[in-house]
């Protein structure tokens, strides 16, 4: 099995700028295995910072796209079907946790709150995962951490974690680098030039003043980096960002002119 869990190691160093000290303060928290939650817009890095921790603490990371037809099985395992008859199959969850991997759970507010409670006894002091069709009980190994994310802008009382799931973890707060760094990643991702890279941090800006006022979400990091691999590409920078950042983000005829009329701003 150990070549198996290989296949979750980060094997190259993920590019990640560090913001504050959100790097120290993970590896402390791993350092006493404390299961950890990253709140933060779409698109701010959240899942680049487990990648590049993992990778770090050279621990194999095991990530779970939640959605809600998420069930408790697809995390913990269930019994499959084959020539031979009737075998159990791990879910990611007990895999991460018998082999001593980084589980990080992305956008667990989409999952159901009673698939998200099978985690419990893994985030206390017991760290075990009961498989209990299976009649095992899972000994957490020394290595295994869970790690949760979500958008806090997307709570609703349907979507959102009870307070005795969030009461489980440390949290770590993630959003838009200052305009510098947000910069220098995205000419380091996209492979435009620094004053190309400006230039869109200086849109998103713009339309993250909007967030509210008819966005409900603002141009996110991501997003930059997709409009610079365009540009990159000589895709004419108009044409990339109405593709990349105006229309992925709204249907208003009003509010992409106004989206267009900030990109015109920078890219006469």
């Amino acid at each position: 099995m150990s070549k198996a869990i290989d296949q979750y190691r980060v094997s190259k160093e993920p590019y990640y700028h560090p913001v504050a000290d959100e790097v120290k303060l993970y590896e402390a928290a791993y350092s006493v295995r404390m299961p950890m939650m990253l709140k933060g817009p779409t698109g701010c890095g959240k899942t680049r910072f487990v990648e590049y921790m993992a990778w770090k603490l050279k621990k194999p990371l095991i990530t779970v796209a939640c959605n809600e037809d998420m069930t408790a099985s697809d995390l913990v395992g269930r019994f499959l079907l084959d020539a031979s008859g009737t075998r159990w199959q791990d879910g990611p969850l007990a895999v991460a946790a018998r082999y001593g991997a980084i589980c990080y759970l992305d956008e667990v507010v989409e999952a159901r709150q009673d698939t998200t409670v099978v985690i419990h006894p893994l985030t206390d002091n017991r760290r075990v995962l009961p498989l209990e069709k299976k009649g095992e009980l899972i000994q957490a190994h020394v290595d295994f951490q869970i790690v949760i994310s979500y958008n806090p802008g997307y709570q609703s009382l349907m979507k959102d974690l009870k307070q005795s799931t969030k009461q489980r973890f440390g949290a770590l707060d993630f959003n838009y680098p200052s305009h510098d760094i947000e910069s220098e990643i995205v000419a380091h991702e996209s492979g435009v030039s620094h004053e190309i890279a400006e230039k869109l941090v200086s849109i998103a800006e713009r339309a993250r003043n909007l967030k509210g006022h008819g966005l409900d979400e603002g141009i996110s990091t991501r997003m930059l980096i997709y409009a610079g691999s365009l540009i990159a590409k000589k895709v004419e920078a108009h044409a990339a960002c109405r593709v990349a950042l105006v229309r992925p983000i709204t249907d208003d005829p009003d509010m992409r002119d106004a989206l267009d009329a900030a990109v015109s701003t920078f890219f006469n």
